[in-house]
């Protein structure tokens, strides 16, 4: 299974020397977020999911001042037997649509890629302001999601994981 987990530059700079994530919260091609989605392309879906990391490496940048401002997410092929349902997956609001939890941390050298945000002005300010307002967009604040929504204009770039040491320089 293809998981898609949220980190921040800080998150994996500190991983990457032990060469695993210790992260639980990941997102995957749920059922729930299949029924939402209404697709059966897997590519789309697997979008989706990448998408929806990105909000939760949002809501990490939240929680970090010192980190970069740029979103953060790697794509790891995980066993099933690896990840278990979000608790009240089948309840989950349009924001977590798709969260799994992971058994334990996840090895970089698992990773398929890294997507990340381009180190633009015009990405990182609109990412910055997306970080502030995730918290009121969660709540149902329409101009904060608006903030959100801006910064998923910016579509994230992918990294080979042999890149990892210079996306963090």
């Amino acid at each position: 299974m293809r998981v898609y987990v949220p980190t921040t530059l800080n998150g994996l700079a500190a991983a990457h020397p032990g060469g695993a994530l210790d992260q639980s919260a990941a997102y995957a091609v749920t059922p729930a977020l299949r029924e939402w989605y209404v697709s059966d392309d897997l590519e789309e879906l697997e979008y989706a999911a990448l998408n929806r990391a990105a909000q939760g490496s949002l809501r990490l940048l939240a929680a970090d001042p010192q980190a970069p401002r740029r979103r953060v997410v790697v794509a790891v092929e995980v066993a099933d037997s690896a990840v278990r349902p979000f608790p009240g997956d089948e309840y989950q609001d349009q924001a977590s649509l798709g969260r799994v939890e992971l058994v334990g941390p996840v090895r970089l050298a698992k990773a398929a890629a890294v997507h990340a945000d381009v180190a633009d002005t015009e990405v990182v300010e609109d990412v910055t302001a997306a970080a502030e307002a995730i918290a009121a967009a969660d709540k149902g604040d329409a101009d904060a999601q608006f903030t959100v929504d801006g910064a998923e204009d910016h579509d994230l770039l992918w990294f080979a994981t042999q890149e990892i040491p210079s996306l963090l320089a």
